[in-house]
């Protein structure tokens, strides 16, 4: 099967049958990635490391604005996707649209599902599904003064 970065949810099930024939560790994780910073490449590439593939979920625009309010996001879907897909640690990306990736997580059935160091594993979406069904929950610590909504702040009183 050969896919580009950019995924379907078919895609993505196609993704999960090959993986398992081929005794792959599928990792997952998401978010907005709207304004792209070192915190979100320390915590791909630690994803990453975790498992053979690494499969993200992007917030859909309209998600985002629901989320974060009316001024986000700052860059389209397509252009977060697009900077998403440049990263070595990236193998997949796919869309999604509710405000979490439940769906995402229950279809996929990833072997390791990610987040993010300001979580705990009680907070993880999904995550009570996927140690269910055999996988683990890792919060990755995240990296010190790296937030896009610091940022977007920062940039406002500049």
């Amino acid at each position: 099967m050969t896919l580009s970065k950019i995924i379907n949810k078919e895609q993505l099930e196609q993704l999960r049958s090959q993986s398992s024939e081929l005794s792959q560790k599928i990792v997952f994780t998401n978010g907005c990635f709207d304004v792209l910073h070192p915190g979100h490449l320390d915590l791909l590439k630690k994803a990453k490391s975790l498992g053979n593939v690494l499969v993200v979920g992007v917030n859909d625009d309209a998600s985002i604005t629901r989320l974060k309010g009316a001024n986000r996001p700052i860059h389209t879907l397509t252009d977060r996707m697009t900077m998403l897909t440049g990263l070595s640690s990236t193998d997949y990306i796919i869309p999604f649209s509710e405000d979490t990736p439940y769906n995402l997580i229950n279809m996929l059935n990833p072997d390791i599902l990610v987040k993010g160091g300001d979580y705990t594993i009680e907070m993880v979406v999904g995550a009570e599904e996927v140690i269910q069904n055999g996988g683990r929950v890792e919060i990755i610590d995240i990296l010190e003064n790296y937030s896009t909504s610091s940022i977007i702040e920062k940039i406002k009183k500049s």
